[in-house]
């Protein structure tokens, strides 16, 4: 027996209704997958993109701490004639006064060294640092490199005569009795060894003064935190090869780096590369003054870095500047106790820079001259006496410490502290007496150079 028709329509109706609610359903859970498919979408292709482009290219940051282009994009001037072909007369046009040791008396038979027992003990001592720095790449510090680096610059140093008398009976760590820790807290000093450092060796010849100092002086050039001295200068083969190798000797066991001079020409014209807070230097020295041609250093004949012609040293620059963040050339050039400028300094200073220097330091002079900024880069062209005899000329009492404040692209702050080089030592001077060097040396100085009476350079 069939149910009343009103049963079922009833039956009808609610089966209706439960087709109804799962098409609801499904129609629900379609449009909830689509959904979800959408932010997956956006999240796995559009979010990966965007992280791809962040990987793919350096942020402006990350560029400006790139090193500086190669030095073969820069322009280099013509280069000085070739020293071969140079006089005597024309290889001393630096030199034609004699260092001061001619206001002294050191005299070549005065320079023999007393090699007697005395120990050295600075007050003061550091571990040298040297030539343990030659890595071909950038070091950091956890990760993260410093910003900018400190670098000090004194000129002219030796231990000879009438300053190694005071030496002796002062104790060799007498010269830096003024300086604290100055040079040991800072990242990089460099200094002119103005002399051979030997017990033996041979006195040139064809000089009517000569230089030699006792190994005994490094041990408190290294413990006052000298790190690196430029060997390429008028002196330093005084004592002959044999002087120059006991130098070369004497320097690598105290661990001090040396730059501008070697056992062949490779060696002095080579870069030495040191890593500071991730910062890759390089130094390099070159003289254009000597005596005789024959203190060039060949494919197998020990001497200096010469810059009458520039090409040797110009291509050693370019080469530092293709592995080094900053650059530095100290150059040894001008005529002694003059403040004018000779047109070599001009010349080489330049082309250096040209070629990728980013600081250049000049000394022989043993007086202080100008300064001037090339192409956004700093040429000292005298740093004077810092170690050294004292003579009756009062200009060249007159010193200070560079300071170079430089960041991994090679821009560098300056900043002069004056001090006076007494007999073997230099005392910091302070107010009017400062002041008068800072500007005497802001006077000397080609084009727009001040000089704060803090001593910054601008």
């Amino acid at each position: 027996m069939h149910p009343p028709r009103s049963k079922r329509n009833e039956g009808r109706k609610k089966a209706r209704k439960i087709k109804i609610g799962k098409a609801w359903i499904m129609t629900n859970l379609v449009l909830l997958l689509m959904i979800i498919g959408l932010f997956g979408y956006y999240y796995i292709f559009e979010r990966g993109s965007s992280t791809l482009a962040d990987n793919g290219e350096p942020s402006q940051s990350q560029q400006n701490v790139q090193p500086e282009s190669s030095g073969e994009e820069r322009s280099s001037v013509p280069v000085s004639k070739n020293v071969t072909a140079l006089s005597s007369k024309q290889l001393n046009d630096g030199s034609n006064v004699d260092e001061q040791a001619a206001d002294d008396g050191t005299k070549q038979a005065a320079d023999a060294v007393d090699t007697g027992n005395r120990s050295v003990t600075p007050s003061d001592t550091q571990a040298p640092v040297g030539n343990t720095s030659d890595s071909g790449s950038l070091q950091e510090n956890d990760g993260k490199a410093s910003s900018t680096v400190t670098l000090h610059f004194v000129g002219d140093v030796q231990f000879s005569g009438k300053v190694e008398q005071r030496l002796e009976k002062n104790g060799f760590d007498f010269p830096y009795q003024y300086l604290g820790n100055l040079f040991r807290k800072d990242d990089l000093t460099i200094a002119n060894l103005e002399t051979p450092v030997t017990t033996g060796g041979v006195g040139a010849l064809n000089k009517t003064y000569v230089y030699k100092s006792s190994p005994k002086a490094l041990t408190a050039l290294a413990a006052a935190g000298i790190d690196a001295v430029n060997l390429a200068n008028n002196h330093i083969l005084d004592q002959g090869t044999g002087g120059l190798l006991d130098t070369l000797k004497y320097l690598d066991e105290k661990g001090i780096a040396h730059v501008g001079a070697g056992r062949n020409a490779k060696e002095a014209y080579a870069p030495h590369y040191f890593d500071r807070k991730g910062i890759k230097i390089a130094l390099l020295g070159a003289t254009r003054v000597m005596p005789d041609a024959n203190w060039n250093a060949g494919v197998k004949q020990p001497g200096v870095a010469g810059a009458y012609d520039s090409t040797a040293i110009v291509k050693s620059i370019r080469e530092a500047r293709r592995q080094a963040d900053l650059v530095i050339v100290i150059a040894h050039w001008g005529k002694e106790r003059a403040t004018t400028l000779e047109p070599h300094q001009i010349e080489l200073s330049h082309a250096f820079i040209d070629a990728g220097a980013d600081v250049v330091i000049g000394g022989h002079p043993h007086v202080l001259q100008g300064l001037e900024q090339y192409k956004g880069k700093w040429i000292a062209y005298s740093t004077g006496n810092f170690i050294f005899s004292k003579s009756t000329v009062p200009a060249t009492w007159d010193t200070a410490i560079f300071q170079a404040t430089c960041t991994r692209s090679g821009a560098c702050d300056m900043k002069l502290t004056p001090y006076r080089a007494e007999l073997g030592q230099p005392i910091p001077l302070q107010d009017a007496e400062a002041s008068k060097i800072l500007q005497r040396v802001a006077a000397l100085s080609p084009g727009n150079v001040t000089i704060g009476a803090d001593g910054t350079v601008r």
